[in-house]
C-alpha cells in the first residue's frame, strides 16, 4: 500500500491507550514500518525509528539535547534570574554542553568503577534485607507495594550518601524529577516538578557542605568530592548535576524495572537461575527483560538546532525528535524469534542505556540494585509465582506499568 493511503499513524500507535498497554507490539511495528522519520501529530514531534540512525545521532550528537531549545519550552531565563534548577540544567548541564559533558565523563570515571559499585552494593544490601524482614513470610503479597516502590529511594539515598535526616524532604523529587522536561504533561505539572527540584538542590548542597567538614568514604558523593579537589573545571554545581542525573536515571525507571523484572522471570521460570547466576549474567538478562516486556512509551528527546534536512524530511528549528530504539524489540529482522524470552540472548551492541558519549553513567549501579533485590526475593521465596495476571496501567507518562503485582509465595500461613 502506498504511504499516502495508510491510516494516520496516531490511529495505530497511541502509547497512552489501553490497547498499547495491553499489547504494544502491533503499534510499535506499525510505526517502525512507516519510515526512518515519522511525524507524530499528538506530540508535535518527529519520531526516529531506525537503530542505525539512532546510534549515529547518539554518537555524533548533531541534534541538541538542551530542553530550552525545544520550540514549546519556557523561555530560557537570563542568568541573573536562574534558580537552582537553571544553574544545574543550563549552567552545568550534562545534556546541553558537549565539551563539558566529555570532561565530566572523563574525570568522574572512577566514581563508576567496579570497586565503587561493589562498595555501594554493601550499603544497599542491609536496607533491602530489612525490607524483606519486615515483609516476613506471607502467603501472598503485592510486590509493588511491599518492595518495589521503596527500592528507588533506598538505592539513590544510599548510593549518593544522603543522610537519613534528609530523607523525608528528598523523597518527593525522586518521584517527580523526570517530569521537569517531559513534553507530554501539562505546564503546571512540569512547574511543580521544577519546584521540587529546587528544594532538592538546596538539600544536596547542604549535604555537600556537611560532607566537606566531615568526609566519609565509599559512596558516590565522597568520590565526587575527591575528584573535585583534583580537577580544575569540575566544581560543586557539576556534583549537583550528577546527583540529579542519578535521580533522573534511577527513580521512576527503577520502579518500572523492578516490576517488569519480577513479572518476566515469573512468566518464564526456567530462566530464573540463569538470570541470577551472577551480577554479570543478570546485567545481560535485564536487557532481555526490557526487550521482551516492551514497556517503553516515548524515548530519548532531542531538538533541531536549526532548520535542517533530516533523513529525507524538512525539520524546523526547535522541533522535537524522539529517538525510539524500543520500536525494534519485536522486529524479526532485528531479533530472531522475538516472542521467545531468553536471558542469554546476545546484545551487540548493548544500547539499553544509550550509546556513545551519552551512555547512561548510572547503568552499572541500576543493574546491580536490581540484581541484589531479585536475588533476595527468590532466595527467600523459592516457590514464588504470580497469583494472577496483573492488570496493566497506562497512566505513567513514560512506561507501561502494573496496577499491582500480587505474588504467591508458597509459604503456608
Amino acid at each position: 500500500m502506498n504511504q499516502s493511503e495508510l491510516p494516520p499513524i496516531e490511529t495505530i500507535f497511541n502509547p497512552h491507550s489501553d490497547t498499547y498497554a495491553t499489547d504494544p507490539v502491533p503499534g510499535c511495528l506499525a510505526l517502525l514500518s512507516r519510515g526512518a522519520l515519522v511525524w507524530y501529530e499528538p506530540w508535535q514531534a518527529w519520531i526516529m525509528t531506525q537503530m542505525d540512525d539512532i546510534m549515529r545521532c547518539w554518537k555524533e550528537e548533531y541534534l541538541s539535547s538542551d530542553f530550552y531549545d525545544w520550540e514549546f519550552a519556557p523561555q530560557r531565563p537570563p542568568e541573573d534570574q536562574w534558580s537552582n534548577f537553571e544553574k544545574a540544567m543550563i549552567g552545568h548541564s550534562l545534556l546541553a554542553d558537549h565539551d563539558h559533558h566529555r570532561l565530566i565523563r572523563r574525570v568522574t570515571a572512577p566514581a563508576f568503577s567496579r570497586n565503587v559499585v561493589d562498595k555501594i552494593q554493601s550499603k544497599i544490601e542491609p536496607d533491602i534485607k530489612m525490607l524483606f524482614d519486615e515483609l516476613g513470610k506471607p502467603g501472598e503479597f503485592d510486590y509493588i507495594d511491599a518492595i518495589a516502590q521503596h527500592i528507588p529511594f533506598i538505592s539513590i539515598t544510599r548510593m549518593v550518601g544522603i543522610p537519613e535526616k534528609y530523607w523525608p524532604a528528598i523523597r518527593r523529587v525522586i518521584l517527580t524529577f523526570t517530569e521537569t522536561w517531559n513534553p507530554t504533561i501539562s505546564d503546571e505539572r512540569r512547574e511543580a516538578a521544577r519546584a521540587d527540584s529546587n528544594r532538592a538542590i538546596d538539600i544536596i548542597r547542604e549535604v555537600i557542605a556537611e560532607r566537606r567538614d566531615q568526609p566519609e568514604r565509599d559512596d558516590f558523593l565522597s568520590t565526587l568530592l575527591a575528584i573535585e579537589v583534583e580537577n580544575e573545571g569540575f566544581n560543586e554545581w557539576d556534583i549537583v548535576t550528577l546527583v540529579l542525573a542519578l535521580i533522573g536515571a534511577g527513580a521512576d525507571t527503577t520502579l518500572v524495572a523492578q516490576q517488569w523484572s519480577v513479572y518476566s522471570l515469573l512468566k518464564n521460570p526456567d530462566q530464573i537461575s540463569k538470570a541470577l547466576r551472577s551480577a554479570e549474567s543478570f546485567a545481560n538478562a535485564f536487557n532481555e527483560i526490557s526487550r521482551w516486556g516492551l514497556s517503553s512509551k516515548m524515548g530519548f528527546a532531542r531538538y533541531a538546532p536549526d532548520d535542517m534536512k533530516l533523513l529525507g524530511k524538512s525539520v524546523r528549528k526547535g522541533q522535537m525528535i524522539l529517538m525510539m530504539p524500543h520500536l525494534k524489540d519485536y522486529d524479526p529482522a532485528y531479533y530472531d524469534e522475538p516472542e521467545r524470552f531468553d536471558v542469554e540472548r546476545k546484545f551487540d551492541p548493548d544500547i539499553l542505556f544509550g550509546y556513545g558519549p551519552r551512555y547512561c553513567i548510572g547503568a552499572a549501579l541500576a543493574k546491580r540494585q536490581l540484581f541484589i533485590t531479585l536475588s533476595e526475593l527468590f532466595e527467600r521465596f523459592p516457590n514464588l509465582s504470580l497469583k494472577n495476571e496483573p492488570e496493566r496501567d497506562g497512566s505513567d507518562h513514560n512506561a507501561v506499568t502494573f496496577k499491582s503485582l500480587l505474588l504467591s509465595t508458597g509459604v503456608s500461613s
